[in-house]
Formats: structure tokens, C-alpha cells, sequence
């Protein structure tokens, strides 16, 4: 599933975009910077060059802190492409923008300056930003109706066009009652960019040097600065736990809502958790508190049934999975094959038509087609030094509480016995038993409990 408008056109005018990431997070109260903490498994930062990069920005520049080395690893991972800069002093937001000037001054027609603690912009919404650049605006504030607006930055306007971004300390009684404030995001005309951030000063209380004054310092050079508003959510920034998870909601809810647009039924919505990369197909069926984690692929037709936790795992058309299933990295679930109550798989394949009903655990395993592992199996899959794999050949029949050591396979329509241990390969067809065999004492039971009455007397 994705937010991207795969009909969104892409604009012919070329995008740098500066992505500010160099906030510690303190109120996070957290060894990592704040852009690193994850929503939908993904970081901030993650979905914010995601979007930017689906939105059409031809290139990335992100500004970290010092020392925040893993901030550029990620930076890397997210966007390969992506430069990055570093902030050395803390002196506001257009001195953090104008530590990418070697990316400024390779012009582009627009600048984009977004955040890496606000993931929750859509691309559609970034290009909603650049538009009235084409149309002569050398400055887009994004702005959104306040529910509440203490606190935020005030839009003062005239008509159509952004007059001034006041902030809540400075502005008076009435402009405190405008509901239109400011988002933080901005665009730039790409050839006014480094001249109108270089007559930014820092004449302010707290000495820095402040975005929002690109505003009033384009408009005294004959310019025009122009609004894009936005819905509230799309805005919301995260400095602490709380506004953390409630971004963990609003995409949730978002997610949730592009899957059953999809054709996805889930059963009890709210109760089912998504990764920003699943992907579901037609008629699929989720039961309640369903979570999957990342990278997990369901096809066309699969039931997962309530309480299952899914992971990195691939599932094909008509499965059926859980209830209290659990799916980890390098699952693959064949078509109609059926993994049930309290089964854990990981890097194995289950042919089409399998059945794993209750109980087992395979790891490092192939399974084959129409096979069935009765409950109680597991495959001794590691012996304290590496990960051994297990072949179970096609139609194959394993009696439950049953061990496989691995390495070992187990022949197309071979059989093995309840409670064995099976260390040794098994040809096709045949059976393996692996149990020892069972003693039979009469009357033991009598003489057990009388001498442990007797015993218990004294």
C-alpha cells in the first residue's frame, strides 16, 4: 500500500529539495535524534524523502546535525542520491537552509524546504507547494486551519497573496483570532533563493535566523508570496512521544483506509496495524488485531485470521493463515496452503495446498506441495553454530510431535511416525519412525501406589 497518487503528474520544472534533520529531539527523551524514530516502520525521515522523491524533486539535500552519523546513514539508505550537509551551530531555520548553499547555487526552478519530523505530507501535497511558483510566485508558504492556533504562526494576508508570517508571541489580539497558520513547509523560486535567504537577519530576541522572513523580504523586493493550504494532519510535527504515536494513528488510519479502497476487508479496521509497505490484493481478509511488519506481500483471496503477526513474508493467492500464526523474514506461503493456530515459520517455503494446522514451528525449511505436518513438529533447524535446512518432499505425511534434524530430507510421499526423532534421511514412500519402543507393565500402577501411600503414613 502506498499514499502516492500514482496519476499525479509529474511537473517539467526541476526540484531541489532540503530536507532540515538536524534537530536533537530532546523531549523525546531517546539515545537516537528524533527524525530516526520510526512511524509504520519507517523513519521520519524515511517517509519524508519518500515523498519528496515520488513528488518529482530531481534533487535531495539534507541537513544534519553534528555527529549524527547515523542520521546520514539513513539518509542513505532512504535516498542513495540524496547530499548531505552539515549544520554546526543551531541559529534557525534559514541558517540551517543555507548550509546546503553548494546545492543551492546549482540553480534549479524550485526549492522546496521540508522537515524531517513532519512524515506525514503527501507527495501530491508537496507538488500542491511548488504550483504557484510556475505561476510567478517567488514564495509558497504551506498553511493550515487551526483547530486550536495557539501557538503557531499566524498567515497575514490580503486576498490571495501572504503578507506576513507573525509569530503567536509578536502578534496582536486580532491577529491572534486568524485560524491560518503556518505549516513550517516552504517553496522558493529557484533563482531568487540564495538572495532572498542571504537578506535574512538575525535581529530577533533570540538572535536567529529565521525562515518565515522570506516572506516580507520577498514582498520588498517586488514580489508576490503565495499560500498552499493544507489539511491539519498533513502538518503535524512530532517532539515527543505523544505526537509520535499519534502520527503512528493518523497513518494507521490512513492505511487502513487505502486497503479497504482497495478492496481489502478488515473486519474490526482500527484493530489491525500496517508497515508504510504492505501490499494487499483483492478480497483479502483481516481478522482483528492482525499486525503485519515490513515487507510483507498477501495476493489475491488469503483469510488471516485474528492475533497473527506477519514479517517479511510472501502469501499466495487463496492461503489461509492463524489465527495466532506468526510469519517471520523469508516466508513463503503457496497457494491454498493453510498455516494455522499457533505455527511459527521463517525462511521456508510451503508448497501450494501444505497444511500446517497447530502447534509447529519450521524454520530453514521447503516444504513440499499437498505435504502435511501434524502437530508438535519442529525442525531442529540450528545446532548452536549455523542454520541447517530441512527438504520435506511433495505429499509427504508428518506425524505430530515430531522432530527433524537437519540437514535431512524426507521424500515425496514418505511418512513419518508420531513422536520420532528423525535424523536420517527418508526415501520417497517410505516410513521413518525414530521413537523408542513402547514397555507395557501390568499391574505397576497397584504396587506404585501402595508403597506411595505406605511411604506417606510414616
Amino acid at each position: 500500500m502506498t499514499s502516492t497518487d500514482p496519476n499525479m503528474p509529474s511537473s517539467p520544472r526541476s526540484c531541489l529539495a532540503i530536507v532540515l534533520a538536524a534537530g536533537e529531539g530532546t523531549r523525546m527523551k531517546s539515545s537516537k535524534p528524533k527524525v530516526l524514530h520510526q512511524v509504520a516502520n519507517r523513519s521520519m525521515l524515511g517517509h519524508v524523502l519518500a515523498a519528496l522523491k515520488a513528488a518529482g524533486a530531481t534533487g535531495t539535500a539534507v541537513v544534519i546535525g553534528p555527529d549524527h552519523e547515523d542520521v546520514a546513514k539513513e539518509t542513505q539508505k532512504a535516498l542513495p542520491e540524496a547530499r548531505i550537509f552539515v549544520q554546526r551551530d543551531r541559529l534557525g531555520t534559514a541558517h540551517a537552509v543555507l548550509s546546503a548553499r553548494e546545492a543551492l547555487e546549482q540553480r534549479t526552478d524550485d526549492v522546496i524546504v521540508a522537515y524531517g519530523d513532519t512524515p506525514l505530507v503527501l507527495p501530491e501535497t508537496f507538488a500542491k507547494l511548488r504550483a504557484p511558483l510556475a505561476e510567478g510566485a517567488a514564495v509558497v508558504a504551506m498553511g493550515f486551519e487551526a483547530k486550536d492556533p495557539t501557538g503557531y504562526g499566524r498567515f497575514i494576508t490580503s486576498g490571495d497573496q501572504l503578507l506576513a508570517i507573525r509569530e503567536h508571541k509578536d502578534a496582536t489580539e486580532s491577529e491572534r483570532a486568524i485560524t491560518l497558520c503556518n505549516g513550517g513547509l516552504m517553496a522558493i523560486r529557484g533563482d531568487l533563493a540564495l538572495a532572498l535567504l542571504d537578506r535574512v537577519k538575525n535581529d530577533n530576541a533570540k538572535g536567529e535566523y529565521y525562515l518565515t522572513d522570506l516572506v516580507e523580504i520577498a514582498r520588498d523586493l517586488g514580489h508576490r508570496a503565495a499560500i498552499a493550504v493544507v489539511p491539519e494532519e498533513e502538518v503535524h510535527g512530532i517532539n515527543d512521544r505523544a505526537q509520535l504515536a499519534a502520527a503512528e494513528r493518523m497513518i494507521q488510519d490512513r492505511l487502513r483506509h487505502e486497503a479497504m479502497a482497495a478492496g481489502v476487508t478488515l473486519v474490526a479496521p482500527e484493530t489491525v496495524f500496517f508497515s508504510h509497505d504492505t501490499r494487499l490484493g483483492q478480497d483479502v481478509v483481516v481478522e482483528p488485531h492482525v499486525v503485519f511488519g515490513p515487507d510483507v506481500v498477501v495476493e489475491a483471496g488469503v483469510v488471516i485470521h485474528s492475533f497473527s503477526h506477519l514479517e517479511g513474508a510472501r502469501i499466495a493467492s487463496g492461503a489461509g493463515i492463524g489465527p495466532f500464526a506468526r510469519l517471520r523474514p523469508g516466508a513463503s506461503i503457496g497457494p491454498k496452503a493453510k498455516v494455522g493456530n499457533f505455527v511459527e515459520i521463517k525462511n521456508t517455503e510451503l508448497g501450494a495446498g501444505a497444511k500446517v494446522s497447530h502447534l509447529t514451528y519450521l524454520g530453514d525449511a521447503s516444504i513440499g506441495a499437498e505435504a502435511n505436518i501434524g502437530a508438535g513438529t519442529i525442525t531442529c533447524n540450528y545446532d548452536g553454530f549455523g542454520k541447517h535446512r530441512t527438504q520435506i518432499g511433495e505429499g509427504a505425511f508428518i506425524g505430530s510431535n515430531s522432530a527433524l534434524v537437519a540437514p535431512i530430507s524426507i521424500g515425496k510421499g514418505a511418512f513419518v511416525g508420531s513422536g520420532s526423532v528423525i535424523t536420517d534421511d527418508i526415501p520417497d514412500d517410505a516410513l521413518g519412525l525414530g521413537r523408542g519402543r513402547q514397555i507395557v507393565k501390568e499391574g505397576w500402577a497397584i504396587e506404585f501406589r501402595e508403597k506411595a501411600l505406605a511411604a506417606k503414613k510414616k
